[in-house]
């Protein structure tokens, strides 16, 4: 079964021969291989690229142990190059390759080449690409699937859709699995053996029960305001464990290293600037998250929230979580509060401001949502995304109101 990432893929076409090594990242499982090796390889076929112009290496596969050298890997890729046409070079797990990045370095000298690679998690990352490249490595980031991929393949209505997504997530293999203990098997053996192991493997973490415990706090509070400082007191009170707030703050920049979550920071609307402290932290895969947490947790509002902060990533903004400082006065005496903002999405000179309200059942509920929303001073759009199956809204205040599944499985959504 193939599931169209026609998103990627586009990314893939619109980068191709611009003088770039095309480094695709992303958690493992996501699908990066695939998008590569099959997706990306039968559009280049169907565009008229002569087969032997494609030049593809699975550098895992025990066929290829000889081009683990750097030397006979470079060699093997310029023998391939006989005449002045394009070719397009697609390395797969380049990271097993020593000096990898001298490898790719000097194959950029050569014309004629366009530079397509994938790593793994524990070894190659977004980090990495910066410091070995040095501005000739161009990262396309990849999610599992989002509702809309999912749905494409899917075989009963959206709301069924919803349940199974929000339960078992969007990691491709995952998601043709015939049954739920299959998929909860798997989510839970791969978030052990595979997820964790990346991050302790690379950072020498000598104890991982530590590592896990923060997973699993993370896990249980997705959307909620934090800090390493407060997670160490949670570690002191639920736990028993003492680490220190440096500790902890390592191994949340571990975790993020290996996209296993993502953090937004805190935007102070009408200060215009960030806030250091606290910040929100997301799953890249609700599927994993749950599994750190063995299927318990199932709040769905919460849910709701990190899905729609990953398909505003997947669709390419910036993402952060909102502040507006409200002034109230009590009798003679002035009070200040902050008003959240779930996020603010940023595209260029493009900004949107959107609450996850999940349901507004009554005036009161509105209004509440609302109430952050109409304290920003600019003419930005202003969205509230809801549960609920209605009908795409504008109110007299000039917010748009939406439901989840609009804003899914309409990829214009936004745009009008």
């Amino acid at each position: 079964m193939q599931i169209n990432r026609d998103y990627y893929l586009n990314k893939l076409v619109s980068a191709k021969n611009d003088g770039l090594i095309k480094v695709v990242t992303g958690i493992r499982r996501c699908g990066k291989s695939y998008l590569l090796n099959n997706i990306f390889y039968e559009y280049l076929l169907m565009d008229g690229v002569n087969e032997n112009h494609i030049i593809k290496v699975a550098l895992d596969d025990s066929d290829n142990e000889e081009l683990l050298n750097p030397k006979n890997l470079s060699k093997y890729i310029k023998d391939k190059i006989i005449d002045k046409d394009i070719y397009y070079v697609i390395l797969d797990e380049i990271q097993l390759v020593e000096n990898f990045e001298g490898v790719l370095n000097g194959l950029l000298k050569i014309n004629n080449i366009d530079i397509y690679v994938t790593g793994s998690n524990s070894k190659f990352l977004s980090t990495d690409i910066i410091t070995e490249f040095r501005g000739r490595g161009e990262e396309i980031r990849m999610y599992p699937l989002s509702y809309y991929e999912f749905m494409s393949i899917y075989k009963g209505d959206k709301l069924d859709g919803w349940v199974e997504y929000i339960t078992y997530g969007g990691l491709p293999l995952v998601v043709t699995m015939s049954n739920d203990e299959r998929k909860m098997n798997y989510l839970k053996e791969q978030q052990k053996n595979v997820y964790i192991n990346d991050v302790v493997e690379r950072n020498n973490i000598k104890n991982d029960s530590e590592l896990i415990t923060l997973v699993e706090i993370i896990s249980s509070s997705i959307g909620s305001l934090s800090n390493p400082k407060k997670l160490s007191d949670t570690f002191k009170s639920n736990a028993g464990v003492d680490i220190s707030p440096k500790t902890i703050s390592s191994y949340l920049k571990y975790l993020e290293e290996a996209f296993l979550i993502e953090k937004s920071e805190r935007y102070d609307v009408k200060g215009k600037k960030y806030m250091s402290t606290p910040y929100k932290f997301y799953f890249s895969d609700i599927g994993l998250r749950n599994s750190f947490i063995n299927f318990r947790q199932y709040e769905e509002t919460h849910i709701m929230e990190n899905v729609i902060y990953l398909e505003l990533k997947r669709r390419g903004y910036n993402v952060d979580v909102g502040v507006v400082e409200l002034k109230e006065r009590k009798e003679n005496e002035f009070t200040y509060k902050q008003l959240e903002i779930d996020f603010i999405a940023n595209k260029g000179n493009n900004k949107i401001y959107i609450q996850s309200a999940f349901s507004m059942p009554t005036a009161e509920k509105k209004e509440q949502e609302e109430r952050s929303l109409l304290k920003i001073n600019d003419s930005f759009k202003k969205i509230i995304i809801v549960k609920d199956y209605i009908k795409r809204i504008r109110d007299d205040n000039g917010i748009i109101v939406m439901s989840v599944f609009d804003f899914l499985l309409d990829q214009n959504s936004l745009d009008y």
